[in-house]
Formats: structure tokens, sequence, C-alpha cells
């Protein structure tokens, strides 16, 4: 059992020496210019030693985000069992925007490294979509059990990713200025705004109550109560059968 631990301690350092040194010589040297052999003489280790940690150059440039993805998996699992799943997948994004902001100088020298190779900006989508799909999953196990419901859950999971990455890049392109967090918060808060507290599976919506129009004065005036946390479209579905009842949904 020691001797594994001792192992399993010693392969951090290696992992991180590794990316440190690719990383300088990225820098230094461009992407493309840079190669296996490069990395592994700077870091003073062997070529194995390199495809032990990293399939390839471009794992080497994102060796946080599967620990990352790995976090965000575990947190999702610990609230399975929640009243507000959209909520709870914002929460999970917001656990890629520590990594970044944890390591200011190093994840603004890294967004810039990656707008001047192409194969780097492909790479990131496909990490991208990774966390996009996770969310997905969250979402479509928890979400209402309606037809739409998984694109349901592809659609608020892209836009929680849309929102989180438009907000960290703009941090990212100010070179790290400003409050990441604070940015990142705001733009999920519009996320919120429009899909709401999605409620669990098996779970029934927040009732609205609608008060008749009253007959007096020049117009009719509807007025709509709903539960704090409804969602804003259910609400807005709710004014459109008052005024309108053709629009109501069967």
């Amino acid at each position: 059992m020691t001797e594994v631990r001792k192992r399993r301690n010693a392969d951090v350092p290696m992992r991180e020496a590794l990316a440190e040194a690719a990383f300088e010589l990225f820098l230094d040297r461009g992407f493309e210019r840079t190669t296996v052999d490069d990395i592994v003489a700077r870091a003073g280790v062997g070529r194995r030693s390199f495809f032990r940690y990293f399939p390839s150059k471009e794992d080497a440039v994102f060796p946080d985000h599967e620990g990352c993805l790995t976090e965000m998996t575990a947190y999702l699992e610990a609230n399975a069992v929640s009243d507000d799943p959209v909520g709870t997948v914002c929460d999970a994004a917001r656990i890629v925007m520590r990594m970044y902001a944890a390591k200011p100088d190093f994840s603004v020298q890294r967004y810039r490294l990656t707008r001047e190779v192409p194969g780097l900006r492909t790479y990131e989508l496909s990490v991208v979509r990774r966390y996009e799909r996770t969310l997905a999953q969250h979402l479509r196990a928890r979400g209402p059990e309606t037809p739409d419901g998984s694109l349901r859950a592809e659609v608020i999971a892209s836009a929680v990713v849309a929102a989180h990455n438009n907000a960290l890049r703009s941090w990212l392109r100010s070179g790290g200025e400003g409050d990441a967090e604070a940015a990142v918060d705001h733009a999920l808060s519009l996320v919120r705004d429009v899909w709401g507290a999605e409620p669990a599976s098996g779970a029934v919506a927040a009732p609205l109550t609608v008060v008749p129009p009253l007959p007096e004065g020049d117009g009719e005036v509807v007025v709509m109560v709903a539960r704090k946390g409804t969602p804003v479209w259910r609400v807005v579905q709710g004014i459109e059968a008052a005024l309108d009842p053709s629009t109501a949904t069967p």
C-alpha cells in the first residue's frame, strides 16, 4: 500500500513538469516547431514518460481539463437529488471558471496560444463539448419527462456553456483583469432568468394563478401570481393564455 501511495504521489509532479516544459517550449519556439523529443529533453525524461501522461502535444496544452471534468462529474453526482437542476449545472460550470482563475497568467498565455494555432482551437472545442455532454446528461436525468425533455436538456446545457465561455473569454482577452467569477456569475444569471428552476423528474411544476380580468375601467387587467423560481417562459405562457385563450396549451 505504501509503495502504491508513493507512486501515485510521484505521478503529479512528473505530469506537471512535463506540462510546464511543453508550455515553455510552445511559447519560445511555437507549437508547430516543438517536438515531443524537445519536450522530454527539457523535462529530463524519456519519450515513454511523456506518452504515459499525454497522448499528444495538444493534451499537454490542456493538462488540467481531465481533472476538472472529473471534479464536475463528482459534483453533479453528489447533487443528483435537487429541486433546481439548472442551478446545479450552473454551479458545476463555475468549477471550470475557478480552474482558470486559479492560474491567471497561465490561463491567459494558453488562451493566446490557442488563438494562434488552429489545431489547438479544434482540440479546445472537443473539450468544451465533453463538458456540455456532462451537463446535458445530468439535466436529462433530472428534467421533466416530456417528449422534448432530451432536447431541452441539450439546449440548456448549451446555453450554460455558451454563457460561461463568453464571460470567461472576455476575462482572458482582457489579460486576466477584473473579476472572472463576477463576470461568469452575471452570464449564468441570464441563463437562469430564462430557464429558471426546472422541476425534477416526476415533479409537478409550480402552479400559476391567474386572476380573471376585472370588468371595471376602460380596459381589462390581468394579474398573474407565480411562485418564486417559476421559469420565465412558464409565466409568459400563462399570461398569453389569459389574454388569448386560443394560445393555451392543451
